[in-house]
């Protein structure tokens, strides 16, 4: 099995090896999988991609800020190539690359969708502030509400991907809604979508969400994949 690692950066010059130097290449190596890292930057002015070249990663550079854009570089890139899985997590040293076994053994077992869920996970104290908390729930209840199907959280920067999944994901967002529409894709075209309980930390650096607006933009992403026949910014 191959699989594309993929991490999304903005300024991640400090978490960045942390993330690289956890990734369990002797594990994976052992259950006979092959790997390459990509990062895909969306704008770094400190040494992130100094960083990352050096670790001997791919490295793609977007044309402008956002998430979404550059998630969506990242599996154009993974279905140029004979990947056969995607795992994605953000850079900033809150998820555990320690963990990317666990995802892949959920999509061994049938998923073609797996997320990473904090809300069913160990989360470090202040690793994510009361404000965002609520929200997170708000967000991933509505999304059930929407969409009928399970899902236990609904904006984590931690998912696997089967090549079928990524192919049949129809996106266009630009930012932080990247990850719902993710979800409101998958269920929409009937794809088969679960969860593992994941671990949380506090992040390294200065943090790129912020709470009300990329909260609204999440929300409307919601709706207007639910309820348009078309994609819609």
């Amino acid at each position: 099995m191959k699989v594309l690692v993929l991490l999304p950066t903005l300024d991640e010059e400090e978490a960045l090896p942390q993330v690289l130097a956890s990734i369990p290449n002797g594990e994976l190596a052992a259950k006979g999988i092959s790997f390459d890292i990509l990062v895909v930057d969306g704008g770094s002015v400190d040494d992130t991609l100094e960083i990352a070249e050096q670790a001997g990663c791919r490295v793609l550079c977007q044309e402008s800020k956002g998430k979404g854009l550059g998630l969506r570089l990242g599996f154009d890139a993974f279905l140029s190539g004979d990947y056969d899985r995607l795992v994605m997590l953000d850079a900033d040293a809150t998820y555990d690359p320690a963990e990317i076994p666990r995802l892949l053994k959920a999509l061994d077992k049938g998923a073609d969708i797996v997320i990473g869920s904090r809300l069913r996970g160990k989360m470090e104290p202040e690793a994510m502030s009361h404000l965002n908390y609520l929200g997170n729930n708000i967000l991933t209840w509505i999304a059930v509400c929407l969409y009928g199907a399970e899902v236990s959280d609904i904006c984590s920067g931690f998912w696997g991907f089967t090549r079928k999944a990524i192919a049949t994901l129809d996106l266009n967002s630009i930012s932080f809604e990247i990850e719902a529409e993710m979800y409101a894709s998958a269920a929409i075209s009937g794809l088969k979508v679960t969860h593992v309980p994941v671990s949380y930390r506090n992040r390294v650096g200065e943090p790129k969400l912020g709470s009300l607006h990329d909260g609204t933009r999440i929300l409307r992403k919601l709706l207007t994949r639910r309820f348009l026949h078309r994609v819609v910014k």
